[in-house]
């Protein structure tokens, strides 16, 4: 009431005026407030169809508004909003890299039609059957995972759940992890000074050995099971296999956690 009362007085009691001096004010704090920190917030998530899955994470103020209904219902519409576009790539035009820019100037120079707009990109279409799962930890650590397969939804889930309980996994198997980090892993261990005493064939070995637990903490697969820790990952893959009939292949995974860089 007070700022409409304001408004009216620095507008000499023009109403259109003083609506206009509102909206100006308004938009001018909100700019103000996109400006402060926004160190917490809620991840969240969208699968369409089992086909299509979304992970995305939205940052605020304060705790107290990450978990109030009203943010939670934004982050939800925002993860169904990015499933249904399918073209949208990135949160801000400030966010699309250079090269992208440079590439698409090129293009469009190429054109005879200069006035004509670019052709809208289109995701690619999922050919294999197969689900993406989500798990989401107390909305500050979220994992999108994609299993290839059939009906195995209850697998899909523990499999995301597994991710979020081993921050320290970022392959799906040992042979997904890059040649360069291996070979770093193997310098590393032949530096070591517990091995400069040991024949060279024995270092060789040791040295292997180690490097295999090494890219068993890394690869999920290699994980213990959280729901029974007798059993690898690997293993509980091959029992629904089993159950199910069907070949499974565990294709990829992308974990967010709130607030951390994903560059």
């Amino acid at each position: 009431m007070m700022d409409c009362k304001k408004a009216l007085s620095e507008t000499g009691g023009d109403i259109i005026k003083a609506i206009e001096f509102l909206r100006t004010k308004g938009l001018a704090s909100a700019e103000k407030k996109a400006s402060r920190t926004t160190a917490e917030g809620r991840i969240g998530s969208y699968i369409h169809d089992s086909r299509i899955g979304i992970l995305i994470e939205v940052n605020c103020e304060t705790d107290f508004v990450s978990r109030g209904e009203i943010f939670k219902e934004l982050v939800d519409d925002l993860a169904m909003q990015v499933a249904a576009c399918p073209q949208v790539q990135v949160v801000a035009t400030e966010d699309v890299a250079e090269a992208v820019v440079s590439k698409e100037r090129e293009i469009e120079m190429q054109k005879e039609d200069l006035l004509s707009k670019p052709e809208q990109i289109r995701a690619k279409i999922v050919e294999a059957e197969g689900r993406i799962g989500s798990y989401i930890h107390d909305s500050r650590i979220g994992v999108l995972i994609e299993v290839k397969g059939e009906i195995f939804k209850e697998l899909v889930d523990d499999l995301a759940m597994q991710v979020v309980a081993c921050p320290q996994v970022q392959f799906v198997s040992t042979e997904d992890v890059p040649k360069s980090i291996v070979e770093k892993e193997k310098e590393l261990e032949m530096q070591r000074e517990d091995l400069q005493s040991k024949p060279e064939n024995i270092r060789e070995k040791i040295v292997d050995g180690r490097i295999s637990k090494r890219l068993g903490e890394l690869a999920l697969l290699e994980q213990p099971f959280i729901k029974d820790d007798k059993l690898l990952v690997k293993d509980l893959v091959k029992q629904t296999v089993a159950s199910l009939g069907e070949n499974i292949k565990v294709r990829r995974f992308v974990r967010f956690t709130l607030g951390e860089d994903t560059d």
